[in-house]
C-alpha cells in the first residue's frame, strides 16, 4: 500500500509505542510524503477493518479468567495501552471485558509513547493509586521499560505473537496467564 518494507527487527522495536511515535519513525526512515497524522489514521482504519473481518478472534488464553479473578480479589484495574481508543474499545467490547476496567488510558491520551512512563503515570493518577503501589502486566520491551521507569512492579508475559521481546527488566516473566495466580501477583507486588 505504501511501498515500504519493515524488517521484523524494526517492527519488534516499535511494539508498545503509540501509532504517532511509530509513524513518525517510519515517515523519517522511508521519506514518506504523507502527514504523520494521515498515516496514523490510515493504519487505524485498516486495522479496525481487519479486526472486523476476522470471525475467529479470541482473547489470549486465560486472560479473561485472570482479569475476572483480579477484580474479584479487590484489585482496581486500569488499562494503559499504546493502542488508539477505537482499537481498545473494539477489543474490550468484542471480548466483553469493558466493565472490568475503572480507568482506560490510550496512546491517544499521551504525548510520549512507551518506553516513556507517561501512560502508566497517567493511569496511576486517574486511579488515585501512587506508582509504587501499582503493578503492570506487559508483553513488550518498551512496556516493561515504561513500567519500571514509572517505579511500578512489572510482570512480563512472553507473548508468542510479538517475537522475542527482551523482558529482562521485569520483576517476573510468565509464559501463560494460567501461571498468573493471585498469590504470585501478591508476591511480586509486595505491599500493594
Amino acid at each position: 500500500m505504501l511501498g515500504i518494507s519493515v524488517t521484523e527487527e524494526e517492527h519488534h522495536s516499535m511494539i508498545g509505542t503509540t501509532d504517532m511515535v511509530m509513524w513518525t519513525r517510519l515517515k523519517k526512515s522511508f521519506g514518506l510524503s504523507q502527514p504523520t497524522n494521515e498515516l496514523v489514521k490510515l493504519k487505524q482504519s485498516f486495522y479496525i477493518d481487519y479486526l472486523k473481518s476476522r470471525t475467529n478472534l479470541k482473547p489470549v488464553p486465560y486472560i479473561s479468567e485472570m482479569i475476572s479473578a483480579l477484580q474479584q480479589n479487590g484489585f482496581l484495574l486500569a488499562l494503559a495501552s499504546s493502542s488508539p481508543h477505537t482499537q481498545i474499545d473494539f477489543i474490550l467490547n468484542e471480548f466483553e471485558l469493558s466493565n472490568f476496567f475503572s480507568v482506560i488510558v490510550s496512546g491517544d491520551d499521551v504525548r510520549n509513547g512507551k518506553p516513556d512512563p507517561e501512560i502508566f503515570l497517567k493511569a496511576s493518577e486517574l486511579t488515585g493509586i501512587s506508582p509504587e503501589h501499582c503493578f503492570v502486566i506487559e508483553d513488550s520491551m518498551n512496556g516493561v521499560l515504561a513500567a519500571k521507569s514509572a517505579n511500578m512492579r512489572c510482570i512480563a508475559y512472553r507473548n508468542p505473537n510479538l517475537g522475542n521481546q527482551n523482558l529482562e527488566h521485569a520483576d517476573i516473566e510468565i509464559d501463560s496467564f494460567k501461571d498468573l495466580t493471585i498469590n504470585l501477583i501478591k508476591n511480586v507486588s509486595g505491599d500493594i
